[in-house]
């Protein structure tokens, strides 16, 4: 099969989106299929205001149209709903093609915290977006009945895996300090809800692995933390496996990958009950979710970390990807009509 997937989402970013995407198109090219990635990086692009490791393909219309017309995919899936991801809406409508879409930010709620939009517009455009396509594919049980109560047709369950073999306990002593070590490793943005751990008083020493528009102020407001910047791959699986304890204080992730990363490293999650967490956090015995943060982070260094690595061993990639495959909508197209002017507003 020939897939074209379409994502604004893509490095320099570094989030659970961009690994779920590259993981599963690498997952599925390893599988036969031919993918072609179509990423802000291949057209001009502008940095985000506010967020410049987002890249915004703004004008991509022509030549995305160019690049799914030379390549003649047999199915097409629209990752996000940035610039690339509305152009491809709209190329998709005017060829008559039918295509699928995943759901991964809260868009509606992260634009809430920034700007006062209500959210009941940004649902709006969220459902006009995806009800196009002939499903919405999305990480949780929870989020998809969600997603169907604020008027989106046809979400489905797009569940998510961890590389445990690169996530795996070692406990070097990589992060110094009085314990117990608490790590924190993701977007330094208002929206993670950052400042909700970061401001417990609470015996040890907190980490913070990320970048983003918040850092400079809570640098700032709490300089006692350590801020290391954005780790990656080896580098940061042994960071995280020299943690006593994972927070992850966000009220707005979709789930929160990188709970399973920790999980894979033998480390304990505390968490608020909140969509994320209650989908990933199933077992008392691996992360502890309360209200009161700091009530599960002390809750949390109590557990036995050899439950937190079997736990995340029942996560796969392959699973991932063989789900996402099943989702598609494949199509047969038919010859290709002689080149028309076209007008879009991305």
């Amino acid at each position: 099969m020939k897939l074209a997937l379409i994502t604004d989402a893509w490095r320099p970013q570094i989030n659970g989106v961009v690994t779920t995407l590259s993981t599963v198109a690498e997952r599925l090219t390893t599988a036969g299929h031919d993918i072609e990635l179509i990423t802000p990086d291949q057209f001009r692009n502008w940095p985000c205001p506010t967020y410049p490791e987002i890249r915004l393909a703004l004008g991509c219309g022509r030549s995305l149209q160019r690049r799914l017309d030379d390549f003649r995919p047999d199915a097409i899936h629209i990752a996000t709903e940035g610039p690339l991801g509305l152009a491809a809406r709209a190329y998709c409508q005017r060829r008559g093609f039918p295509f699928t879409t995943s759901f991964h930010t809260l868009f509606a709620e992260y634009v809430n915290v920034r700007t006062g939009l209500p959210l009941a517009w940004g649902y709006r455009f969220l459902a006009w977006f995806h009800n196009a396509g002939a499903r919405v594919m999305t990480a949780t049980p929870s989020l998809v009945e969600e997603l169907q109560q604020r008027g989106l047709r046809n979400p489905v369950l797009w569940s998510r895996g961890v590389d445990t073999g690169l996530f795996r306990p070692t406990r070097e002593k990589l992060l110094p300090g009085p314990g117990p070590i608490m790590v924190y490793v993701g977007r330094v943005a208002v929206e993670k809800n950052i400042e909700a751990f970061l401001s417990l008083d609470l015996p040890g020493t907190k980490y913070v692995i990320g970048d983003g528009p918040q850092r400079g102020e809570l640098q700032k407001k709490y300089p006692e933390v350590f801020y290391l910047g954005y780790k990656q791959g080896e580098d940061l699986a042994r960071h995280l496996a020299s943690a006593d304890v994972f927070v992850f204080p966000s009220l707005t992730d979709t789930f929160g990958l990188v709970m399973l990363e920790a999980l894979a490293c033998g480390v304990p999650v505390a968490a608020m009950p909140v969509r994320g967490p209650l989908d990933v956090i199933l077992s008392e015995k691996v992360g502890c979710l309360d209200q009161d943060l700091g009530r599960a982070i002390t809750q949390a260094l109590t557990l036995n970390r050899e439950d937190c690595r079997q736990y995340a061993l029942g996560y796969s990639w392959e699973q991932c990807a063989r789900l996402f495959e099943s989702h598609l909508e494949p199509f047969t197209q038919e010859p290709l009509a002689p080149a028309q002017s076209i007008h879009t507003p991305v």
